[in-house]
């Protein structure tokens, strides 16, 4: 399996960052096809007690990186990503996984 792991920054305004990622964003995730599995969290702290630097994680995985591909390839995928600019106004870093 592969999995997608979507680090966001902490946004400009945290309600308006969640309303869209919960209304706009993650149904746009939901169309996407050969995803196995979702989860996203909310970053609450951090060990040291200090500001952390993401406000929310989400990932998702695949089966094979040809499933991934697929899925990053077809036009909902494509969509997902071409909106996330909309909303991630910490930014977002994005990285490939292989799970062990």
């Amino acid at each position: 399996m592969v999995k997608v792991v979507v680090l966001y920054g902490q946004p400009t305004d945290p309600e308006a960052f969640e309303d869209y990622y919960a209304n706009t964003h993650r149904p746009l995730v939901e169309k996407m096809p050969n995803v196995a599995r979702t989860e996203a969290s909310r970053i609450v702290g951090t060990p040291d007690g200090g500001d952390p630097p993401y406000h929310r994680v989400f990932e998702f995985w695949f089966d094979s990186q040809e499933d991934l591909q697929a899925a990053m390839g077809s036009p909902e995928g494509q969509e997902t990503a071409a909106d996330v600019p909309n909303f991630a106004t910490g930014g977002a870093t994005i990285l490939i996984a292989q799970v062990d």
